[in-house]
């Protein structure tokens, strides 16, 4: 479906007259009525549109299931999202729906007073994955249509040129020691991308979710604690791993802007830690003829004594501008897109909605390109999902500092003892 876009700006005050419309205009009540038969143009904040398919699935989903309303994208490059949004709602923006990218960000507006209370739409709603993140002290400001999980992605036909099972339940060591075999295996066999390229056997992402997050996870830490000595263990893993050259190291990841994406679409990675919501992308990439890499999933590694497969997460969600112009379509939107109906648009393109029951999952692996094997569904249910980065006053601060340290880790800029030590100190004095 054609629809008009609304670029992001850097002025408020140009946005404000460009998003400026028809409509209540200030925040909902909770018992406003919707007049499903008068036109409205609802605005919604969103990043990437052309490159994330689950905006335009629910856009036009929404518009079909509401002839009277069209729905305008406010459309910001994904780097700059956060910032622009920021500058926005602080400039009295009146974009109708903000998209929360993530918790860290919800935290500070929701603190700041500049969201909806929606909590009459979150008890309504009281079974979705992800919903608790948005908990602030009792009410809720966002709800979540969207919860992702970190998984294990594989190249099958890496896999299989160098000899190597499948991976279906790898501790961490394991993992390691597989990807560096691989490395190894591949480099021996000339099995290469592409000429003068590398087949790594695994692809670390330069996020700090990808060591500190899955720490927090799985050993019980607190990244807002000021005591990171439960990182230790995985920053010395990823270390290793750069050090033997089984992953594409984090400088140069970094300074040449490599995209996760193309590092496993092009079969530069056997395997790839990265969350579900990379599975969208490659069922579109393979419909579009972009690839052909025969892929599977797998649980994330485990500690050594783990009993349970626990991995980290974080809902993507809606949330209604405080100063939304149309604050009664907008908290229509938003409830509507957690619900079933909404759930139903994003599983038809492989993106894990909040809301679950038998029959997503049934629809999801029915997906062209899903894989049907065991291990992938199992992939799918962990027993346990822990929040990517706890929601407090101070997560934005924290993520600040946790981010900025974690570059002089991966670059080997400062020892790790001493920049966790760093970090410790940093948290608990500039932050308390």
């Amino acid at each position: 479906m054609k629809r008009r876009i609304v670029q992001g700006l850097a002025a408020t005050a140009a946005t404000a007259l460009l998003l400026g419309g028809c409509g209540s205009g200030g925040e909902a009540a909770a018992d406003e009525t919707l007049d499903p038969d008068a036109p409205v143009t609802l605005t919604v904040s969103v990043w990437n549109l052309e490159g994330t398919p689950e905006f335009g699935a629910l856009f036009d989903a929404y518009e079909a299931a509401h002839p009277n309303v069209t729905i305008e994208p406010v459309d910001i490059l994904a780097d700059d999202y956060p910032t622009k949004v920021t500058t926005m709602l602080a400039g009295g923006d009146s974009t109708d729906v903000i998209t929360m990218k993530n918790v860290i960000d919800y935290a500070r507006y929701a603190t700041n007073g500049q969201l909806a209370d929606v909590s009459d739409l979150a008890e309504e709603t009281s079974d979705l994955a992800g919903l608790d993140a948005f908990d602030q002290d009792g009410s809720y400001f966002a709800l979540p249509y969207r919860q992702d999980f970190w998984v294990l992605f594989y190249n099958k036909a890496i896999f299989d040129a160098v000899g190597e099972e499948y991976p279906t339940d790898l501790t961490w060591d394991e993992y390691a020691e597989l990807a560096e075999r691989i490395t190894e295996e591949a480099a021996a066999a000339g099995v290469t991308p592409a000429e003068g390229q590398t087949t790594y056997g695994t692809y670390q992402h330069t996020w700090r979710s990808t060591v500190q997050a899955i720490a927090d996870a799985q050993t019980d830490g607190d990244q807002l604690s000021g005591d990171y000595e439960f990182f230790a263990p995985y920053y010395e893993r990823a270390l290793e791993l750069q050090d033997a050259g089984a992953t594409l190291d984090f400088s140069t990841a970094s300074t040449q802007k490599i995209s996760y994406r193309t590092m496993f679409t092009t079969g530069q990675a056997a395997m790839l830690p990265m969350g579900s919501w990379f599975i969208a992308g490659l069922l579109q990439a393979e419909a579009a003829g972009e690839t052909d890499v025969d892929w599977g999933i797998a649980p994330m590694p485990q500690a050594e004594d783990a009993d349970e497969v626990t991995t980290f997460g974080s809902p993507t969600a809606f949330a209604v501008n405080k100063n939304a112009e149309n604050s009664a379509a907008a908290r229509d939107f938003v409830a509507w897109a957690a619900s079933e109906e909404g759930a139903k648009a994003i599983t038809a393109i492989g993106v894990v909605p909040s809301l679950q029951s038998d029959a997503i999952t049934e629809a999801y692996f029915a997906l062209e390109g899903m894989p049907t094997d065991e291990t992938s569904r199992a992939a799918f249910e962990p027993d346990e999902v822990a929040l990517e980065m706890p929601v407090a006053p101070t997560t934005s601060q924290v993520d600040q500092i946790l981010n900025e340290e974690h570059q002089n880790i991966m670059t080997g800029s400062v020892p790790l003892e001493d920049a966790l030590a760093t970090m410790a100190d940093r948290v608990q004095n500039e932050v308390g």
